[in-house]
């Protein structure tokens, strides 16, 4: 079965599936190098309004696949980065639904993502520590925005795996729940997720990730879409709200950015 990205797109949530199950779905040069151009049409397609990343079957992603990855260390860690970055950039929200290990790559990936819900006895990891590779500079710093410095350095220093209840103690993951009630949550979140103002969550998730400097573009956007006036309305008339703003596609001028 050949490693590869598989999507589909189902009542506007895309999912993108981490398919290698020879190695745990560890992530391909392959793999890695379709991610970044495979997110850019997601996001400009107008049907999707949050996306799902996980693994085929029992496991989320172990990693990178250290036999495809022929080149030097730098050259890998670049492929990682530029899929890393292009998740993280993603303009609508992003949900992990981790299964069994979350490993290296896997666990960049799963960082990179806004939200994480995982299964009971799922297992995180951050290993360059194994390999002696320097972790990249930029998921190093998201990874001490999750979990704070203290895990990071437990983490990244000891590449130790923790179990899913320390990942949610410690803000790695944000759910855990078992096996047979993941799925139902993660299909009954995502709902709630499209239903909602895209207009608040592209611009929140600006504003989490620094970009204060975009207050007056988005209060223009906000004056005229006319999502705000529709939300009150909805809310006096106790209905569900029509908002009609929605994420420009990605080469739009103005488009939310994210980092």
């Amino acid at each position: 079965m050949e490693p590869q990205l598989l999507h589909s797109v189902t009542d506007s949530v895309a999912t993108v599936v981490v398919r290698n199950p020879a190695k745990r779905n560890a992530m391909t040069a392959a793999m890695w190098r379709a991610l970044p151009p495979l997110l850019d049409a997601l996001a400009g397609d107008a049907g999707v309004r949050a996306l799902v990343l996980t693994g085929e079957g029992g496991t989320f992603c172990a990693g990178a696949d250290i036999a495809t990855l022929r080149g030097s260390a730098e050259e890998a860690q670049e492929l990682s980065v530029r899929a890393e970055e292009a998740l993280a950039a993603f303009p609508k929200p992003t949900l992990a639904v981790v299964r069994g290990h979350c490993v290296g790559g896997g666990a960049q990936l799963a960082v990179a993502c806004d939200l994480r819900f995982a299964e009971e006895g799922a297992l995180f990891g951050v290993t360059p520590a194994r390999l002696g590779v320097v972790y990249p500079a930029s998921a190093t710093r998201r990874l001490v925005s999750l979990v704070g410095p203290a895990t990071a350095k437990y983490l990244l220093f000891s590449g130790e795996l923790i179990d899913a209840g320390r990942a949610l103690r410690t803000g790695l993951v944000d759910e855990v729940l078992p096996g047979d009630e993941l799925g139902g949550r993660v299909a009954r979140f995502t709902r709630i997720l499209v239903s909602r103002s895209q207009l608040t969550q592209a611009a929140a998730k600006e504003f989490v990730h620094g970009r204060a400097d975009r207050q007056a573009h988005w209060a223009e956007q906000a004056r005229a879409s006319g999502d705000t006036a529709e939300g009150v309305a909805a809310f006096l008339e106790r209905r569900q709200p029509r908002f009609t703003w929605s994420v420009p596609a990605p080469d739009a001028a103005g488009g939310p950015t994210s980092g």
